[in-house]
């Protein structure tokens, strides 16, 4: 899947992103193979789960590069992430993938 070039809008953004129908949630693994966080599909996190599930689709994992992409897909949000940190733990984990050089495996599960 090629990257979509995000617009200034969260919700413009979603909509150009594939649909998350038959994702129970997304598994986010570290490199020693463990579980590290997971993105329900439930109410108030579809959207960084369809967000994430891109990702995956586009770049193949989590890494500083998906990161920066991301970012630019949450639009608006992601100042908001920045001047709170911890309001928005699905960009703060963003922001910290940059920050720490690390990489994680997105595993959707039916």
């Amino acid at each position: 899947m090629t990257p979509i070039t995000p617009t200034a809008s969260f919700k413009d953004n979603l909509a150009l992103l594939p649909a998350i129908d038959g994702i129970a949630r997304l598994d986010l693994i570290d490199a020693a193979g463990t579980v590290v966080a997971t993105i329900p599909n439930e109410a108030g996190k579809q959207g960084s789960l369809k967000v994430y599930n891109y990702l995956q689709l586009c770049f193949g994992k989590l890494d500083a590069a998906a990161s920066a992409h991301a970012l630019e897909v949450f639009a608006e949000h992601t100042p908001d992430a920045r001047a709170r940190p911890g309001a928005h733990p699905n960009i703060d984990r963003l922001i910290d993938v940059i920050e720490k050089g690390t990489a994680l495996q997105i595993r959707a599960v039916p």
